[in-house]
């Protein structure tokens, strides 16, 4: 799992004043939380957007002070207009103490259904889990395998890898499922059309024959 290193700058006037300053500067105003104390500080975006801007689930390594914390990022305040990031919420790791998050949902093996002219569909692309910082992934995986046409692989699918993870999905919620598309439906129903007229027309001749 990656590992972002982040500086940060502590933060002591925390009024609205200091931080539409911090803005102002081109900085993002933080919160780490976590353990006995809360910490306020800034950082910018160049700092974090590998952090920020990705699809996968990376662990934020944060210098403030000269201390490090191992954290990742909780939440996430953007501006209604432009987008930009306005704060970020921080939780610490700490050893022993279980966490919620979330982590990407990735495909191991290939499916039958898929191979036959299926079309995978992924329904759900992140899952949350709950486990201590000592056992946290970077993803899940589910195997596809034995996924035939018309079929669906689900929460209870995935392989969670190890027993100290808990995935708080639902268990029956849909994961991916292979589709069949319009095309192979129409040539599968020609297909069976034409057998049919194939076969009303041979036993047309078997009772021609008869007589």
């Amino acid at each position: 799992m990656e590992v972002v290193a982040i500086s940060g700058q502590l933060r002591t006037d925390l009024g609205k004043t200091a931080t539409k300053a911090v803005r102002n500067g081109g900085k993002i105003p933080c919160v780490l939380y976590g353990g006995d104390e809360v910490i306020h500080f800034s950082t910018s975006l160049k700092e974090v957007r590998d952090l920020i801007y990705t699809p996968d689930f990376k662990i934020a390594e944060v210098s403030i002070d000269g201390q490090s914390y191992k954290c990742f990022v909780k939440d996430i305040q953007w501006h209604p207009v432009t987008d930009a990031i306005v704060h970020l919420d921080f939780l610490r790791l700490i050893e022993g103490v279980p966490v919620k998050v979330e982590v990407p949902l990735h495909f191991k093996g290939t499916s039958p259904g898929v191979k036959n002219g299926g079309k995978l569909i992924q329904k759900l692309r992140r899952v949350k889990i709950r486990t201590t910082p000592e056992h946290l992934v970077g993803e899940l995986q589910v195997d596809i395998s034995k996924l035939e046409l018309n079929q669906s692989i689900r929460v209870r699918d995935i392989d969670r890898g190890r027993e100290n993870i808990d995935v708080l999905n639902s268990p029956g919620v849909p994961v991916a499922s292979v589709e069949v598309p319009r095309a192979l439906r129409s040539a599968t129903a020609a297909a069976e059309k034409a057998g049919v007229a194939e076969s009303a027309e041979e036993e047309e001749g078997a009772e021609g024959g008869e007589e």
